[in-house]
């Protein structure tokens, strides 16, 4: 019979492979950082005129939504408008419950607005103008509206 041998097997470090798991990582996040850096957008400042607003932070959250609702419903009126010969009153637009045009919990709270036609235009005359402000939308035959807002109590129609 041969004598027992006795060996010793040591355990495994962890070290190496901590090390490549860290290395990995790092370049992991170097490569994110290199291809963010690459892609970021230029953030163009664009200065307004003294008479302009921004619809982003100059709004109230109601003029905000009411300047949100008159954009949609534009589409909205120019397709009626080829559908019909007269103009697209704001009765009818309130009657197919198009917003800010119908009359509803939201429009109340939004300063319940009363809607008439001028000419080419919407005049929205504020109920509570501390609420939002009055707005006017003329349109135009571009895509674009001016849209216009008064802030001030005294309107009269």
């Amino acid at each position: 019979m041969s004598a027992p041998t006795r060996q010793i097997v040591r355990p495994a470090g962890a070290g190496h492979e901590t090390l490549y798991v860290l290395l990995l990582c790092l370049l992991i996040l170097g490569v994110a950082a290199g291809v963010v850096s690459l892609h970021r957008d230029t953030q163009e400042t664009h200065s307004l005129a003294s008479h302009q607003l921004d619809a982003r932070r100059d709004l109230t959250a109601a003029e905000q939504g009411i300047y949100a609702d008159l954009r949609v419903t534009l589409d909205e009126i120019r397709l009626l408008a080829t559908e019909q010969q007269p103009p697209v009153t704001p009765q009818q637009l309130g009657d197919e419950g198009f917003a800010p045009f119908s009359q509803d919990a939201s429009s109340v709270s939004r300063g319940g607005h009363a809607w008439q036609m001028v000419e080419q235009s919407y005049v929205g005359l504020s109920q509570t103008p501390n609420v939002a402000g009055s707005f006017l939308m003329r349109i135009d035959s571009d895509n674009q509206p001016d849209i216009w807002i008064n802030r001030s109590a005294s309107i009269a129609p």
